[in-house]
């Protein structure tokens, strides 16, 4: 293994200080493990709240700011942050209007959260949980009941948080945000595995001429392991897969994304949007907005993930409205 680390047992304390250094407009609690917006909260504003596991980067930490969250909770690579850090977070966010927390669905993560739910209301803080749960590879999984939560995690903390942002209150950010999840698919093909730090070693054993089709984000496995593929042939059966699950809607505007799992380079994913740009057309999705690049990665993963969601127009205006975090930036 050559990563660029200190100790397998620090690199998320020393991503922190990394965090801190760059970022001014965030305010990084290294001891508690929970980073916030450096300004004071907005009196009234509904907190948005997120987190899980590290190496899933720019996810939740480079979505902390104007128009998202308000704050994120890492825990360990791969590991649910503890009750106390949401608990922390949802003190630190508090302005009176209760807070949101938006949780993927891996069974540490939703225990965990629902625990911090019980210590924020003692406080007397109102919480209501948006639960995403996108990926249509596999009913159940290693780390999941149900579905996993995946890409639509950012189409959640985008659309909901400029709703909060623009004054919305708790009920409402909440509903938002769950019809947002409801609207949204998402499926990934991997063609290596990633390397955790602590392991040392990849994952799983990919051999070169095969894909792990389906494949989670923390590397679990998927569907099948097929043999690989060219890209257009691999963007049908994703297509396949989402929109079996969820038939498009004639005339509903699609919000789009082509997520790269942290070792796949920009050209790759490039052209893999191109390929599902045309094979959307022909099935009659009209695409409004995309995005390309790393968003929800799998530490050195090669691979990508296929996101698409049915927006309405309350949701494609949340979504032009602006947005100031490290990792997603417009209209400001």
């Amino acid at each position: 293994m050559k990563k660029f680390i200190n100790a397998p047992d620090t690199v998320l304390k020393d991503a922190l200080a990394g965090v801190a250094a760059v970022h001014p407009s965030l305010s990084v609690d290294t001891v508690n493990r929970v980073i916030t917006r450096a300004e004071a909260p907005r009196a009234g504003k509904v907190a948005l709240i997120s987190g899980g596991g590290s190496g899933h980067e720019p996810l939740h930490g480079g979505f902390v700011g104007t128009g998202m969250l308000d704050a994120a909770c890492p825990g360990e690579v791969f590991t649910s942050p503890v009750p106390d850090q949401m608990h922390t977070a949802a003190k630190a966010t508090d302005a009176g209007g209760g807070a949101v927390f938006i949780v993927k669905n891996y069974t540490g993560d939703v225990l965990n959260f629902q625990l911090a739910t019980e210590l924020a209301e003692d406080d007397g803080i109102e919480v209501q949980t948006v639960l995403v749960d996108d990926d249509v590879a596999v009913q159940d999984s290693t780390f999941t009941a149900g579905r996993r939560g995946t890409g639509a995690t950012l189409f959640v903390e985008k659309i909901a948080g400029a709703a909060a942002e623009q004054g919305a209150g708790l009920d409402a950010v909440a509903d938002l945000g769950r019809r947002v999840n409801a609207a949204s698919r998402s499926f990934a093909v991997a063609l290596t595995a990633c390397t955790t730090p602590g392991a040392g070693r990849p994952g799983f054993d990919l051999p070169d001429d095969e894909m792990e089709v389906g494949v989670g984000i923390h590397g679990e496995p998927g569907r099948s392991r097929e043999k690989l593929r060219p890209a257009r042939e691999i963007v049908a059966s994703a297509l396949d897969a989402i929109l079996d699950d969820l038939p498009p809607t004639t005339g509903t505007p699609a919000i789009v994304m082509v997520n790269g799992l942290g070792g796949t380079p920009l050209i790759e994913l490039y052209l893999l949007y191109g390929e599902l740009a045309a094979q959307l057309a022909e099935r009659g999705v009209q695409i409004a907005r995309s995005l390309v690049g790393d968003y929800v990665t799998s530490l050195d993963m090669a691979g990508a993930s296929f996101t698409i969601c049915q927006a309405d127009g309350r949701m494609l205006d949340l979504w032009d409205a602006p947005v100031n975090t490290p990792a997603l930036r417009w209209g400001t």
